[in-house]
């Protein structure tokens, strides 16, 4: 054969292809037809049997000694027309399923590490099978309380999950079947690790025995942890605790604590005096009770924020196919951490907390929320006549329960009043969410209009000098407004960002 031959050969080949790439496309538009018919009547992507008829149908059309090829060929064109049926059916929706779960922080981090539509997915437990034969989605993560209940729903599951025993991640598979697998392990396991927390050989006590204690206690186990599992009903309980006091380690797997229930706690920390870190999988609030109290006792904490972070990460990674750059994944964890932090204005009456905050809101785009503010609104009169009518106490009363309401809210800008950081509980609430700034001011610039407590600069020094060591306590910065409140502002943002 010629070199002239050869060519025609190839362009023969290029205009074959040209045509093979006209019918490619009126095929996929055939199977986009089929696809919305599919999706309007519910009915399953994949059809193998009438595959299995096609293929041998058109293996008998060609010689034999290309049957095979073609058999190759077809298994391919499925694959692909199934993928792509998927992704018109699916849509690429995402979401977390879970009951009562609009708490949840999952849609903000996958919004980071991927684009695509993820939705958080309230669920009664007569709804799960449905919504699993729905077949609506093309994957979603599993949370309270539904973890081991898709782990039988799924048609087959990674052997971490079976060996778990629950499902927190589910994809669907281009035929049409879900596999389920356990993104929480991998998410704990990066918790851990990030708090420094050594379980080798260590007494590990963990609190609950759901879904997420199983996740829990298999990592630890590989990590060489002595585990001991507290329940409500089982052998090892709270009225048996005491026996387990010499705890080396301690980690909550419940949702106790949790939003909206925030000044709930597990258990006293103080009882446990060998006890070097506490790991909570709670995160909303930022800080538990347990967590604040184990920072406040010089114990290595956290919060469950980095494992929800880590394992969303492995999950979008499962969903997309795509790897994602470990470095991401702390990223992600200081954008949710800013993004839900309360920005917790203290400082003394006169300071200019109030206008501070106002400056600060056009500047972040955040809510503000004055507590004086708050309660006036409450009493229905402004705060000089609360104090004449009812005195001190009063006020204090009503001031910490508008504080234990508004500081269960997230990214936000909470403007306090002079005196409320006194009280160990209002500290606490506020502290569950929040960055303390601290607003100094000069004592002779501080206005006393209208402030009930501080009619003169004697009684202002007197109580600046109460005040301030708990000022100082629970700062995390200190800004001086004694220029322009806009400077004092513009401080606040440049460090706070």
């Amino acid at each position: 054969m010629s070199k002239n031959e050869l060519e025609k050969l190839r362009t023969q080949i290029d205009r074959i292809d040209d045509k093979l790439l006209l019918l490619f496309e009126e095929r996929m538009r055939t199977a986009k037809q089929i696809a919305d018919y599919k999706k309007e009547n519910k009915i399953e992507v994949v059809n193998k049997e009438r595959e299995k008829e096609v293929v041998t149908r058109l293996s008998e059309k060609v010689p034999q000694e290309l049957a095979g090829y073609v058999q190759k060929l077809y298994k391919t064109l499925f694959e692909l027309s199934r993928d792509y049926q998927n992704g018109l059916i699916f849509q690429k929706k995402y979401g977390l399923i879970g009951r009562s779960i609009n708490y949840s922080f999952s849609k903000d981090i996958h919004g980071y590490f991927a684009d695509y539509d993820y939705s958080i997915i309230n669920l009664e437990p007569e709804q799960l099978e449905n919504f699993f034969d729905s077949k609506e989605y093309a994957g979603f993560n599993v949370t309270i309380p539904y973890k081991k209940d898709a782990c039988k729903l799924c048609d087959n599951i990674s052997p971490k999950a079976e060996r778990i025993g629950c499902v927190n991640t589910v994809i669907a598979q281009p035929d049409g079947t879900f596999r389920g697998d356990n993104t929480d392990y991998d998410g704990f396991l990066y918790l851990s690790k990030r708090a420094c927390v050594d379980f080798k050989g260590k007494k590990v006590l963990v609190f609950g025995n759901g879904a997420t204690s199983s996740t829990v206690c298999t990592v630890v186990k590989d990590l060489g942890g002595l585990i001991t599992v507290i329940s409500r009903t089982g052998e090892n309980n709270y009225s048996n605790l005491s026996n387990f006091f010499d705890a080396e380690i301690i980690i909550n797997t419940t949702p106790v604590g949790t939003y909206p229930e925030t000044a709930n706690q597990i258990t006293d920390l103080k009882k446990f005096p060998k006890c070097e870190a506490v790991l909570d999988v709670v995160y909303n609030p930022l800080k538990s009770r347990l967590v604040q109290q184990a920072e406040s006792l010089g114990m290595r904490a956290s919060g469950g924020l980095p494992m929800l972070v880590a394992q969303g990460k492995r999950a979008c990674e499962l969903f997309t196919g795509c790897p994602i750059d470990d470095s991401k994944t702390e990223q992600v964890i200081q954008k949710i951490w800013h993004q839900k932090q309360n920005i917790v204005l203290v400082g003394m009456p006169g300071c200019g907390k109030s206008t501070i905050a106002e400056l600060l809101a056009k500047e972040l785009g955040r809510e503000v929320v004055d507590t004086d503010a708050e309660i006036e609104k409450m009493e229905g009169k402004p705060i000089p006549q609360i104090f004449a009518d009812f005195g001190e106490p009063y006020f204090r009363a009503k001031e910490s329960l508008v504080i234990s309401t508004v500081a269960k809210k997230s990214g936000i800008i909470i403007a306090t009043g002079g005196g409320s950081v006194i009280s160990d509980t209002n500290r606490q609430n506020l502290g569950q969410n929040g960055y303390f700034v601290f607003i100094e001011r000069d004592i002779n610039s501080l206005s006393t209009k209208g402030r009930p407590l501080s009619k003169d600069i004697e009684t202002l020094k007197k109580m600046y000098a109460e005040r301030y060591p708990y000022y100082k306590s629970a700062v995390d910065l200190v800004v001086s407004n004694d220029g322009k409140p806009e400077t004092a502002a513009g401080e606040i943002v440049e460090v706070f960002k």
